[in-house]
């Protein structure tokens, strides 16, 4: 499905990801771990078309996105869940959902933002509230939602995670496997590295923005340099 090769970017003099190769099938859902610098987001947001590579290649479906638009990256199925959620805070919850659908003409937008709201319940309820007067759980949600509206075959996920509560942490995974599950393929790049590795079939991990580590999820999971440097453990 996804297929990145040998991908340089900068941020002007500074050499951001150093030739970065990692592939995402169809129906996985593939982590990407790493300290904060190591690249991740950069690397989200070159998938997006918000930064273009100096070097390299990202094919979907052997076709390539390099050059290609946000909007236009939109319409070819992969959406982003931006780290820090990026609502659009003084539009209501239902105004933000429909923002998601804004690449959208189709007669089954209605059907998807009742699927939204299946999703998350939570949302349905507060569908006429200001998203900024939301709680940060339910702007997670919104964020998720929203990127939903857009009928992705590939979602992004930066740091889904991020400054909530326990109880929400576990929500919100459990909600990715759920769409997941629904046949949305996704890429997650996640603090919580525990956590992470419990979803996900397998997993890369990033050093100043080379791949240090690559393999099953298990597998990283019971490797003692993860262990030590991703787990919390001496």
């Amino acid at each position: 499905m996804l297929d990145v090769r040998d991908l340089h970017v900068y941020y002007g003099e500074i050499h951001a990801l150093k030739g970065i190769s990692f592939r995402v099938a169809q129906g996985e859902v593939v982590t990407l771990l790493g300290n904060n610098g190591a690249g991740k987001t950069t690397t989200l947001r070159t998938l997006s078309g918000l930064l273009t590579p100096r070097r390299g290649e990202v094919l979907l479906d052997g076709a390539s996105l390099v050059g290609a638009p946000p909007h236009g990256i939109v319409l070819k199925g992969i959406t982003h869940v931006p780290e820090g959620r990026r609502i659009f805070n003084r539009l209501t919850v239902l105004e933000n959902l429909e923002m998601g659908a804004y690449t959208r003409s189709d007669r089954g937008i209605a059907e998807d933002m009742e699927r939204a709201f299946a999703v998350f319940p939570r949302l349905k309820e507060r569908r006429s509230q200001v998203a900024g007067t939301l709680s940060g759980g339910e702007q997670q949600m919104l964020a998720i939602g929203r990127a939903l509206m857009a009928k992705p075959r590939l979602l992004l996920l930066d740091e889904p995670s991020m400054g909530l509560a326990p109880v929400l942490v576990e929500q919100i995974f459990e909600t990715v496997q759920a769409i997941n599950r629904q046949g949305v393929t996704i890429l997650l790049v996640e603090q919580n590295a525990a956590m992470a590795l419990s979803i996900a079939g397998r997993g890369y991990v990033l050093e100043t923005g080379e791949i240090a580590l690559a393999g099953p999820a298990a597998d990283l999971a019971g490797n003692p340099e993860v262990r030590r440097a991703y787990l919390g453990e001496a």
